[in-house]
């Protein structure tokens, strides 16, 4: 363990006192012990952790839950807990424990010892084979307050790896428990208030009235105040607490789902719909609502129904029985429409989706649309998708309106009836106005839960759908299983395939078919090839975009599916075609995935992508918003913008996919010409269809039907590959042409 304190600095460790600071004595600041020793920690269960990942303010030490979160990411369970020195000898763990100290540093716990009272620490910037250093707990206690970390490479049964359902939603909900038991403890209070106040007035209407007892009325006067004030205030407390329970699942939730979503590889976002997805995550929230809101309530009131039964029943059982059976058949005349409510709503729920697929597609498409007055059409598919909704809408009403219709009498029964059934029987009895007039107020206590509980099962069958519907989003397989697991090398930038192999899911030919090729570290590399050859896969497969190839694709001799996948991303800077701004400062934009450089650094990386020039143009410079869609820049100042954003963390390996395409003559001129410092120190892949643009690339891959054609440098494909050549006349014959004009020309012809 690592401190300061000069009390405990001695030439030699002994027991009760914490091992010799070497950290300290090197200069290393307790912010970087506090990394040392959670990475220490992590490649104790095979995880090495990458401090990009890591998100705090700067000049200040990273909090627990920074850490926490960082740890997360990187696919360990971890947890931040407060412990006192019992909690910490007592303890189980699976590996090193880290101990957050007083100072902004760090201990690392390696063993435990109980029978001596001991713990063993380690010093998080020694190495691993470094013995640990037994230390008592005065000495512990005196740099520690009790901040810990624990972590484990399996998070068992954690609910983030569990698949969305309502179980799952139920242990969100159910890690709030102790504020639950308020709940309900809240809940219990004002129903035995409630029972007390009617009680009350029973008393009041048989005894006070009777008997014209002022003294009585004044005392029951006052306890009904008392109680309908402590019932106010136990009422307030529950609203409240569910508010909080609610707010907590919802962020939980909300967390959870955004997580999933980044995790989901890029295909499946190629393969459905925006409007789709969004539809169907949209069900999270109302499954949400359904736990917090009409779960919640239900279990309320059948607590109120436990309480309010017994007492109905020492009242006067003939009523109850009648209550009862009434509620019974209620609940059975609702249970008998379910199935057919459930279908018509699966068939409503596939028309709104298909509705919210036409909006989300006509808002981002809204350039299109308005360029080829493609309004009428819009208008037209909205329209029918709108109708098909809601006439499933119109019937799933209709359905639901006749459950009701039948309960409705029932209902009555139960409160009219009620009252003349009670009055004939005290006309049979002897008069007992209290009693049924405490029983009427009562009762209502019983039908509300029971009806309750038959309308939760009708909400059921729309909320199990919605967790259908939800799950085909939030259960698809992660990209990356194990997201701390990997290696996470130095690329220098050597890139190599071997008899690769594939083709897309659904497709019937080979995408790449035995593509071998090596791109030296350092080297600029151009692939070419006709429209569909293969040349964009082969950039997914280097991202790790696609992974089921057959073959060896490696890095610097390191197989590419062995690599951290993050880190192998953060590696590369891709530019592709079509570019996507965030909507932000410009500033912004370019340091993205870097958001701690400085404007040095962001100028460095615009002036490298040629587009210095037009930002300082711009109203605010650096500065200057760039809205939703980027309607504000150019295609080709877009573009830019995209390189500099590329080039702003430089990285070993830069993919250029189609990148000036759609830059304007000036603009592509300039970032050519920007090309030989762009390329400097790292290892640049550039897909063209632009054959003039890669004649100075070192070597360029001519690609055709997934196959590698020849490898090569211009002129020597230009002489030997039929393919290249053929390429290369069909982008040159005007120049020929003009080449042949101009002797024509001079000679006056």
């Amino acid at each position: 363990m690592v401190s300061p304190d000069s009390r405990i600095r001695r030439s030699e460790p002994r027991p009760g006192a914490p091992p010799v600071a070497a950290a300290s004595r090197a200069g290393i600041s307790p912010t970087e012990l506090r990394l040392l020793a959670l990475m220490a920690a992590a490649r104790h269960h095979g995880v090495e952790l990458d401090r990009n990942d890591l998100r705090f303010p700067g000049g200040q030490a990273p909090q627990p839950a920074a850490l926490v979160d960082w740890l997360r990411s990187s696919g360990l369970w971890a947890r931040g807990v407060t412990m006192h020195w019992k909690n910490l000898i007592g303890l189980q763990a699976s590996g090193p424990v880290v101990l957050l100290l007083k100072n902004g540093g760090a201990a690392l716990v390696v063993r435990v010892d109980a029978a001596r009272d001991q713990v063993w620490t380690r010093d998080p910037a020694a190495e691993m084979d470094t013995e640990p250093v037994p230390v008592d707990a005065a000495a512990m206690t005196a740099l520690w307050d009790g901040q810990t970390i624990l972590l484990r490479a399996d998070r068992g049964n954690a609910y983030d790896n569990e698949p969305f359902s309502l179980i799952w939603l139920g242990r969100l909900v159910w890690q709030d428990r102790k504020l639950m038991v308020a709940i309900f403890s809240a809940s219990m209070m004002m129903t035995i208030l409630t029972i007390v106040g009617m009680l009350l007035i029973w008393v009041v209407i048989d005894r006070v009235v009777t008997f014209r007892s002022y003294n009585t009325l004044g005392m029951v006067t006052l306890l009904v105040v008392v109680a309908l004030l402590f019932e106010a205030y136990f009422g307030f407390m529950r609203r409240q607490l569910t508010l909080v329970v609610g707010r907590r699942v919802d962020g939980r939730v909300n967390l959870e789902m955004f997580r999933r979503l980044l995790g989901l590889p890029i295909d499946f976002y190629e393969r459905n719909q925006a409007g789709s997805i969004m539809y169907r995550i949209g069900h999270i929230g109302r499954v949400r609502d359904f736990l917090t809101g009409r779960v919640l309530t239900t279990l309320l009131d059948a607590v109120t129904l436990a309480m309010v039964l017994p007492i109905l029943y020492l009242i006067n059982p003939t009523l109850t029985w009648i209550t009862l059976i009434a509620a019974i058949v209620m609940v059975l005349v609702i249970l008998s429409f379910i199935g057919t409510v459930r279908r018509v709503y699966l068939r409503y729920a596939d028309a709104e989706m298909v509705k919210s697929t036409v909006l989300v597609e006509s808002v981002r498409g809204i350039r299109t649309i308005k360029s080829l007055g493609l309004e009428p059409q819009r208008r037209e598919a909205w329209d029918n998708s709108n109708a098909a909704a809601g006439g499933w809408k119109l019937e799933l009403l209709d359905l639901a309106n006749w459950p009701q219709t039948l309960v409705h009498p029932l209902e009555i029964l139960m409160s009219n009836g009620i009252l003349l059934i009670g009055v004939y029987i005290s006309l049979q009895q002897g008069p007992d106005a209290g009693s049924i007039m405490v029983f009427m107020m009562l009762s209502g206590r019983v039908s509300q839960p029971i009806v309750g509980l038959a309308r939760l099962m009708e909400e059921m069958e729309d909320i199990r759908n919605s967790v259908r519907m939800a799950g085909t989003v939030m259960n698809e397989p992660p990209e990356d299983a194990r997201p701390g697991m990997g290696l996470r090398p130095r690329f220098a930038g050597a890139i190599s395939f071997t008899k690769v192999n594939f083709s897309y899911p659904g497709a019937k030919t080979c995408a790449l078919e035995e593509v071998s090729f090596e791109i030296p570290a350092g080297s600029s590399t151009g692939l070419v090839g006709r429209s569909g050859s293969g040349k964009s896969t082969i950039t997914r497969l280097l991202q790790g975009i696609n992974r089921e190839y057959e073959g060896y694709v490696k890095i610097d001799g390191s197989d590419l599916r062995s690599i951290n996948l993050t880190h192998l991303r953060r590696s590369f800077g891709v530019v592709l075609q079509e570019n996507f701004l965030f909507r932000g400062t410009v500033r912004d934009n370019i340091i993205a995935g870097r958001p701690g450089l400085s404007l040095i650094d962001v100028v460095r990386a615009a002036r490298l992508a040629g587009a210095e020039e037009f930002i300082e143009r711009m109203p605010a410079g650096y500065d200057t918003m760039i809205e939703e869609g980027s309607p504000n820049v150019s295609g080709g100042q877009r573009q830019r913008l995209a390189i500099a954003r590329a080039l702003i963390h430089d990285p070993r390996i830069l993919i250029l996919d189609e990148a000036t395409s759609a830059l304007d003559p000036e603009s592509e001129a300039l970032v050519n010409a920007n090309i030989a410092r762009i390329a400097h120190g790292r290892t640049m892949l550039v897909v063209s269809h632009r054959l003039s643009s890669l004649t100075e690339m070192d070597q360029i891959i001519v690609l055709d039907h997934g196959q590698v054609m020849d490898v090569g440098p211009h002129r020597e494909l230009v002489d030997r590959c039929p393919v290249y050549r053929q390429l290369w006349l069909q982008q040159t014959r005007y120049m020929d042409s003009q080449r042949t004009a101009a002797p024509l020309l001079a000679q006056g012809h």
